[in-house]
């Protein structure tokens, strides 16, 4: 019977070839698919999700924030300014950045918005208590999870959680609203 194998004329290792090249191929296949399909569909949902919730010129591209996680890249804040035909008055907070809560710093939320409110002196108010309004912007946005920020409507929480805990800190009604002109959450 040792003839058997003779006559087949091959090598111990030619049954285990296709084996050999499926452990060595699948990782560089999966690769390749997220590399190329995934991520490019994800960045693609995820501009489009946030172009679709935000008026069209509010909405910001998804982009890598070059902050560091829990901290504020850029301006953290900017003078408020009448809009355009006499908008109400208002302050920016620009690219604040904040580690979500329950990922253990893997996902950040990246965002600037605009406090706007009735009194002319929103402005004066918010540049004189800019680092207790900074640490109230950044406890509420990083007491979110992921999940939070899931669910239908989590920017209309946020608006309102915003909102509260500025007039909160203020002792009386100066913040109204809350206008997001970039939400990004990586």
């Amino acid at each position: 019977m040792q003839g058997a194998g003779a006559a087949s004329g091959g090598s111990p290792l030619k049954p285990w070839l296709p084996v050999i090249a499926a452990l060595l191929l699948a990782p560089v296949a999966t690769w390749a698919t997220v590399e190329f399909v995934l991520l490019p569909r994800l960045q693609k949902k995820l501009a489009a999700v946030v172009a679709g919730t935000e008026p069209a010129e509010h909405a910001a591209p998804a982009k890598e924030s070059s902050g560091g996680h829990g901290e504020k890249g850029g301006k953290e804040g900017k003078e408020g300014k009448e809009g355009k035909g006499g908008g109400a008055p208002n302050y920016e907070f620009q690219n604040v950045v904040v580690n979500l809560s329950g990922t253990m710093g893997t996902r950040y939320l990246k965002t600037s918005f605009m406090v706007t409110g009735a009194d002319a002196g929103i402005k004066e108010a918010f540049e004189e208590n800019k680092p207790r309004l900074t640490d109230v912007t950044l406890n509420v946005l990083s007491s979110l999870t992921l999940a939070d920020l899931e669910e239908p409507g989590a920017k209309n929480v946020i608006r309102e959680k915003l909102v509260t805990a500025y007039n909160q800190a203020f002792g009386r009604k100066v913040a109204e609203q809350v206008y997001f002109s970039d939400f990004v959450i990586q």
